[in-house]
């Protein structure tokens, strides 16, 4: 899967690699940064997408469309679709230019708009990935944790790196009797859990 990045997907990759690392080493005002997953993160979710069950796909948190560039990858291999969800229309902006960069649009959707404000539309989830402003993370869960197909993924961002404002958030996950989960240290700390 990885070793078959095309070089329009690979150079759009590496140029928002060099802004992420650039705007967290200038100064740039944190809402105003990038604020994506490394890229181990990104080989982690693609990986993880890939093997999951059938069902919808589902990001909550786009930023420039880093992470769904990964994830676009998994798409070709299942024959999937990913819709992705940002309410930054400065973000929105750059994601629509990245996807249309690196030539993604058959299999990933953008939609403009809070997450919050779509969950009813969503059904029968596979995989999910959530890294969105910390403090929707519990309601988004509780939103697309019942939509999760029995073996559905969801992976929440930001778990270690994050620790403090999400310890209410990673507990009640780790005690739901919903899903089997546990937090990988990888990149910034992923919260994984299972529906059962």
């Amino acid at each position: 899967m990885f070793h078959d990045i095309p070089d329009e997907v690979s150079a759009v990759m590496t140029e928002l690699e060099q802004r992420d690392e650039q705007d967290r080493g200038d100064g740039t005002a944190q809402i105003e940064r990038l604020r994506q997953i490394p890229r181990e993160t990104g080989q982690f979710l693609a990986l993880l997408a890939a093997s999951s069950p059938d069902g919808a796909w589902i990001e909550v948190g786009t930023s420039a469309g880093y992470s769904a560039l990964w994830l676009s990858f998994a798409c070709r291999i299942r024959s999937q679709q990913l819709v992705t969800y940002e309410f930054d229309g400065a973000k929105v902006q750059r994601a629509k230019k990245t996807f249309e960069r690196a030539k993604v649009h058959d299999v990933v959707t953008l939609v403009e708009g809070d997450f919050l404000d779509h969950a009813t539309e969503i059904r029968r989830v596979g995989f999910a990935f959530l890294d969105a402003e910390k403090d929707v993370y519990e309601r988004c869960y509780e939103l697309i944790v019942p939509q999760l197909v029995t073996g559905g993924v969801l992976v929440a961002d930001n778990v270690i790196s994050h620790a403090k404002d999400l310890a209410t958030f990673v507990d009640r996950a780790l005690a739901d009797p919903r899903v089997d989960a546990l937090v990988v240290p990888i990149g910034k700390g992923e919260l994984v859990c299972r529906k059962r």
